[in-house]
């Protein structure tokens, strides 16, 4: 038979360990106790947000997508328009170019990738027979609008 004095031992062991696993500084056993459970409430706070982005990783229509980063630069004659987006879709380039046309701005140099990113980097300046000027809020904001417009995005 198990004296009350083992018992006391056993329990008071098992109470260090939880103590340990669970980072309690608390000393009586109330405290080591709520402690834990606190700590498992955290875990399962953890968990249903990692199955959260899991779940978003396996479906990503759920799930919203990184915006596009676009920048717009002001130049002496023109701006620099710079787009990057985590994925690439059919159609992209060719509707921001029209953005382009759209709003009188001759692309001067460019450059583009559409592997698996989408990345653009262009120059582009007023045509000659633009009434007015373009400001960058206005190329910024085209070139947003072609990126959701685009078929298949």
């Amino acid at each position: 038979m198990v004296s009350r004095e083992q018992k006391r031992a056993s329990l008071h062991e098992k109470l260090q360990i939880l103590r340990t696993l669970t980072h309690s500084h608390a000393v009586n056993k109330m405290s080591i106790i709520s402690d834990a459970s606190t700590y498992i409430k955290d875990l399962k706070q953890k968990i249903a947000a990692l199955n959260k982005e899991l779940g978003c990783a396996k479906n990503m229509n759920i799930c919203e997508e990184p915006s596009p980063v676009v920048r717009v630069q002001v130049l002496d004659k023109g701006f620099l328009i710079n787009v990057f987006m985590d994925k690439s879709s059919p159609g992209l380039l060719s509707s921001i170019l029209q953005a382009f046309d759209e709003l009188g701005l001759t692309v001067i140099e460019a450059r583009a990738s559409c592997s698996n990113s989408f990345r653009l980097e262009a120059v582009g300046g007023e045509h000659e027979e633009a009434d007015g000027g373009i400001d960058a809020n206005a190329v910024e904001l085209a070139v947003m609008q072609a990126i959701k417009s685009t078929p298949g995005k």
